[in-house]
């Protein structure tokens, strides 16, 4: 049996380079694999960021997701981290794709993610004026709490330096999903027939695995989850990312895709 594609979607502050220990570690494997950059990312934090950017919905990422998607010949197992966990749900909801993996994904509409450690990482955007239409940037504090709590303090400024802004409207439509008219975060399960392997790290200040098992109990019908007691946001590249790794490996295999 041939092995599926793996088409990866970024999060919040990153390109596609976030991916590139996961492309290598597959792409030994036989596995072929598309790392996308989301809309009007451009790389390095010194940027300038494109105005658009801003104003960029979660419905416009998805929307050029799947274009991308439907200009392949073969499906793939669509794997998401952070945000780009909640653009793979949206995408697995429209079915595309054949499996989906949720890594350390924000949640859905419906479910309430703002404990404290989120509302802590968040707290300095979410209270500016209009951060809604304005591209968004963590500081190395933010960032260091939120995303790198596991990698080694030496490693946080290479890492930060490659970030990006991020759009504050597809921030406010995650976060305040209960007053957004368009409903960009809202994921029917109903639609998701394939398989689901959605993971947590228990370490997580960003994604909290509290709220990650809420979002594995919603695909539950047809998906499965793996919380990791020695992990936390940045899957893609701490300390023993092999692990996680390795166990999407499995699950892809075990399922014969």
């Amino acid at each position: 049996m041939s092995k599926p594609p793996l088409f990866m979607i970024h999060g919040m502050w990153c390109t596609g380079e976030a991916w590139n220990k996961y492309r290598e570690f597959f792409a030994q494997r036989g596995y072929t694999v598309h790392t996308p950059t989301l809309r009007h990312h451009s790389y390095g934090k010194n940027e300038h960021p494109i105005p658009a950017l801003g104003t960029t919905s979660l419905l416009d990422y998805a929307a050029d997701l799947e274009a991308e998607i439907r200009s392949h010949e073969t499906q793939p197992v669509i794997i998401g981290h952070s945000m780009g966990g909640l653009l793979a749900q949206i995408l697995a909801a429209r079915g595309l794709g054949r499996a989906a993996i949720f890594l350390t994904p924000a949640a859905p509409a419906g479910i309430i993610a703002l404990t404290p450690s989120v509302v802590k990482t968040f707290r300095r955007v979410l209270t500016s004026w209009a951060f809604w239409r304005r591209p968004t940037f963590p500081t190395l504090k933010e960032a260091a709490y939120a995303v790198y709590n596991l990698l080694p303090p030496d490693e946080h400024d290479a890492e930060y330096g490659r970030l990006v802004h991020e759009s504050g409207r597809a921030a406010a439509e995650i976060a305040f999903w209960l007053f957004d008219g368009s409903n960009a975060a809202k994921v029917d399960e109903n639609t998701i027939t394939y398989p689901t392997l959605t993971i947590a790290g228990t370490q997580d200040n960003i994604t909290p695995a509290s709220v990650v098992r809420k979002v594995g109990r919603k695909y539950a019908t047809n998906g499965d989850f793996h919380e990791f007691p020695n992990h936390a946001h940045w899957v893609l590249g701490e300390p023993g990312w092999e692990d996680v790794a390795n166990h999407c490996l499995k699950w892809i295999e075990n399922k014969e895709l």
